[in-house]
């Protein structure tokens, strides 16, 4: 091998050591990128630091971002060289409009025009609304449009138009007043049954309450509320009967779902409140007892303060007055007095309550004898092991007496919606006589479900007779029976009015024979005074 002499290699040593040191030496980085943002409807080039994300580079380019303004790619992209940044303007924008609630149009039937005939009862004016919008703009442009909040400035009152539908029944005399609720709205008949007129044409009835006072002068009931249900369930309010143009008289009570009535010689009426909630059955009951005047203004007295109202109490609780105006309670778990100067309950009888396994409770109808004496009420009666008291199906109807302080069942298994009645007292010589008439359930251990038959009985629970309706007909609804306020020449008894299939019907409860009054279906409640 020929050998080279050190002098003649040197310089290419060091050519060879200069060529690697460069070869391993990083490469140079670019000292800034190029990209494009369009935003504002505009588009420019920009130069950036090199890593730098989608926010430096719009601040770089001195855009503000608003709070909702989004970016294509997102604020927190690592940009390179060449990208395309894409701003679009978000805006968030309230409005308030006016918006019309159309009013809606009532038929009402009525027998007393011919038929095919109608009559305006009620122009119907239109609502207004006060309705707020929230929009979503993207570059100027509506994306999205959503209704936040709607307030009611004005309701809509609805048109009720009558319609004939004149029936072929033949009339009756009829004493006193007797008041029916058809169709939403209070009518009356007084002196015959072809004497009918409306007087609360609202439409807006809710049928909880619908009761006359003693002397028939006044109507007291209760109206829907127009607030959502969790708010306000209905209002409490009075009309005079007597008015050819009736007006009518807000009670200043609210919520009324349980009981309401006239105070006996008085001009005063008692009522019961609960508070709505949104969970089954709509109501936390107050279990409290207010008194308001209707002809002298002034706020509700307070007579019974809020209680637990006992076993299922959230229920609520009923009172009744009897003729010298002492009052009775019923409650789910007993019935008993009310000391209305003290403000407290004094219980008279504890009762089993009933375990309805549901979002409602069994309450004990009651009524006080026509001569005060009496207390006429539905006791839940045992059932035959291995039934528990709780949820027996039988119920009977019983009185207890304030003469010698003793209860006693009358009827047995009545049924627990018997809704016993009581006639106007009539004199055998001294001696004070007055009937009762109640429901009896057709199908004994189902009366939560099963249909009624009319009952008339002595007071004593002697004389019980069927009256209405026939056994080979479909029975009556759970409903109180309204008796005559007296009796009409030539019958053998009082009448007593119920309603049947929607209509209304009187029944002789000496003869037994039955009258059908009405025959447009649309009767809910009646009273008679």
């Amino acid at each position: 091998m020929p050998r080279f002499p050190l002098r003649s290699s040197l310089p290419f040593i060091i050519l060879l050591f200069a060529s690697l040191l460069a070869a391993c030496r990083s490469p140079q980085l670019n000292s800034s990128i190029k990209i494009s943002i369009t935003a504002d409807g505009q588009t420019q080039e920009v130069t950036v630091e090199p890593g730098a994300t989608v926010t430096q580079a719009l601040e770089s380019a001195g855009i503000e971002l608003g709070s909702l303004d989004k970016t294509e790619p997102p604020l927190y992209t690592v940009i390179s060289d060449g990208d395309s940044i894409t701003l679009t303007r978000v805006e968030e924008v309230f409005e308030t409009a006016e918006s019309v609630i159309p009013f809606e149009r009532q038929i009402v039937r009525n027998e007393t025009l011919p038929e095919g005939e109608t009559r305006l009862v009620q122009a119907g004016v239109n609502g207004l609304e006060e309705v707020t919008y929230r929009r979503i703009l993207e570059d100027k442009v509506e994306i999205s449009k959503n209704v936040v909040k709607s307030v009611v400035v004005k309701e809509a009152l609805p048109e009720i138009v009558m319609v004939g539908a004149q029936a072929s029944f033949v009339p009756l005399n009829v004493p006193g007043t007797l008041a029916y609720l058809a169709g939403g709205n209070a009518w009356i008949m007084e002196g015959s049954t072809a004497n009918r007129r409306v007087i609360v044409s609202t439409g807006d009835l809710d049928g909880r309450i619908f009761t006359l006072s003693p002397n028939g002068e006044y109507l007291v009931f209760t109206r829907k509320s127009s607030k959502p249900a969790d708010e306000e369930i209905n209002t409490l309010w009075a009309v005079r009967t007597r008015n050819l143009e009736p007006k009518l008289i807000s009670l200043q009570a609210r919520n009324v779902v349980h009981f309401a009535a006239w105070i006996p010689g008085t001009n005063s009426v008692a009522y019961s409140t609960v508070e709505p909630r949104s969970t089954a059955p709509g109501w936390q009951a107050n279990n409290d007892l207010y008194r308001v005047s209707i002809t002298n203004s002034g706020s509700p007295r307070k007579l019974l303060g809020s209680g637990s109202g006992g076993v299922y109490g959230w229920w609520g609780m009923s009172f009744a007055f009897a003729p010298d105006g002492r009052l009775a309670y019923a409650r789910p778990d007993g019935i008993g007095l009310v000391d209305q100067d003290g403000g407290y309950l004094k219980p008279l009888l504890d009762i089993t309550p009933l375990n309805t396994h549901s979002d409602w409770a069994w309450i004990p109808p009651i009524v006080w004898g026509a001569d005060g004496n009496s207390l006429y009420f539905v006791s839940h009666a045992p059932a035959p092991a291995p039934i528990s008291g709780e949820e027996s199906p039988y119920f009977d109807l019983s009185a207890l007496s304030f003469k010698n302080e003793s209860a006693v069942t009358l009827v047995n298994s009545a049924g627990m919606f018997s809704y016993p009645s009581i006639s106007p007292v009539t004199y055998i010589g001294r001696e004070a006589a007055f009937q009762v008439a109640f429901l009896q359930s057709i199908f004994i251990d189902q009366s939560d479900s099963s249909r009624y038959r009319l009952i008339a009985m002595d007071r004593d629970g002697s004389n019980s007779r069927a009256l209405f309706p026939p056994a080979d007909k479909n029975g009556i609804e759970p409903q109180t029976p309204a008796w005559a306020p007296g009796q009409v020449e030539g019958q053998t008894g009082s009448f007593i009015a119920v309603t049947y299939q929607g209509n209304l019907w009187l029944v002789d409860s000496g003869s037994g024979n039955t009258y059908q009054v009405t025959g447009d279906g649309l009767i809910s409640r009646i009273d008679w005074k």
